[in-house]
């Protein structure tokens, strides 16, 4: 069975797969419409949460939440879909660990090496924050929680929605399409769409469609998992800067300004590094039958 296909382990009705992501798409709409409607100021609110409760604490509140939805969307899958954890995230007899692990210390390197690159290139743009104590709870925080909110968005975007979507479309590519464009909408109101315009959700919608292609190719969520927590966790680590939706006490501070981002935020990952990486993990994993795992259909298993 193909990943896709590892929803008929459980009890499928459709129905069942709209309760969750209904529940946490309607307060992200209600969110996004409170904001357009009463023209709040997101980057104001975020730095007075920001100096009214620290960046340690305002950190936790905004990972809280997801880390807890992780756990109701497992609970959900298996006691409502009868379904196990193992078959929401692979299609393998069980979860290859060394997968994540590879993805994530890959990605890790190469997005550290980047972002000393940047500074290298760039020192003006960046100012030293570092400071010990609030550094080594940030390291606390982080590790424990941002895999935690990064494996939310992924067992909830490319596992129970791309299975679930791709059962009931009867294909791949619907269910690849939908989670991609939908995971970069959920973007939409953070502080970097206001301050960089529509433009960055080409980096958001891009970055889905690589973690969509990713699992699809490899049937599994191990690498998508994997490369996700590093992403944002190294990144809570490394750099922040006052217009982003991670505001953390790390090493450096971005103070360069948000307009001049081109070529090398936005569209450099998306059409060369992330192209880069598929390769990488193809040959790693030898993936095959790009065509049939992209666009074949999803049939129920015979013997189910």
């Amino acid at each position: 069975m193909n990943y896709i296909q590892q929803a008929y382990k459980g009890q499928y009705q459709f129905w069942k797969y709209l309760i969750i992501p209904g529940l946490f798409f309607g307060l992200m709409t209600l969110n996004y419409l409170l904001v357009i409607l009463m023209d709040l100021d997101v980057d104001k609110i975020i730095q007075s949460e920001v100096e009214r409760k620290g960046e340690n604490r305002f950190l936790v509140e905004m990972l809280l939440p997801l880390a807890i939805g992780l756990v109701m969307l497992l609970l959900w899958v298996k006691y409502i879909h009868k379904q196990t954890i193992t078959s929401l995230t692979t299609s393998r007899k069980k979860i290859d660990w060394k997968r994540v692990w590879f993805a994530f210390m890959f990605w890790g390197m190469v997005s550290s090496g980047l972002v000393f690159l940047d500074y290298y290139m760039n020192p003006e743009g960046f100012v030293d924050n570092f400071n010990l104590e609030p550094f080594l709870i940030l390291c606390v925080i982080a590790i424990a929680l941002v895999p935690l909110q990064t494996s939310f968005e992924e067992y909830l975007f490319r596992g129970y929605l791309m299975q679930g979507i791709g059962v009931l479309a009867k294909n791949r590519w619907v269910p690849l399409l939908f989670t991609s464009v939908v995971f970069g909408i959920m973007h939409i109101a953070n502080p970097e769409v206001e301050k960089l315009g529509p433009v960055i959700m080409v980096y958001y919608i891009g970055t889905g469609l690589f973690l969509g292609i990713t699992t699809l190719m490899d049937e599994g969520l191990e690498l998508a998992l994997g490369f996700h927590a590093a992403n944002n966790l190294f990144t809570a680590l490394l750099v922040t800067a006052d217009w982003t939706a991670f505001q953390t006490p790390s090493l450096f501070k971005d103070i360069s300004d948000p307009m001049e981002m081109g070529f090398m935020d936005i569209f450099l990952p998306v059409f060369i590094i992330f192209p880069v990486l598929l390769l990488v993990f193809a040959k790693k994993y030898k993936w095959n039958d790009w065509k049939g795992k992209l666009f074949g259909s999803i049939q129920a298993p015979i013997n189910d």
